[in-house]
């Protein structure tokens, strides 16, 4: 699935299914925005960074 200039958002994207998805989405071109209740939850964010390009 080519999702290249796609964004997606993604709420409680920091861990479980959203997690997978957001992995997913990434690896498959879109840009992704994640949701997280707490600030520690988006410590998350730098996992999905190898997939982004800014």
């Amino acid at each position: 699935m080519n999702l290249d200039g796609k964004v997606a958002i993604v709420t409680g994207g920091s861990r479980g299914i959203g997690r997978a998805i957001c992995l997913g989405l990434g690896a498959n071109g879109a840009k992704v925005v994640v949701a997280a209740r707490t600030e520690m939850d988006t410590s998350a964010g730098t996992q999905y960074e190898k997939y982004g390009s800014g």
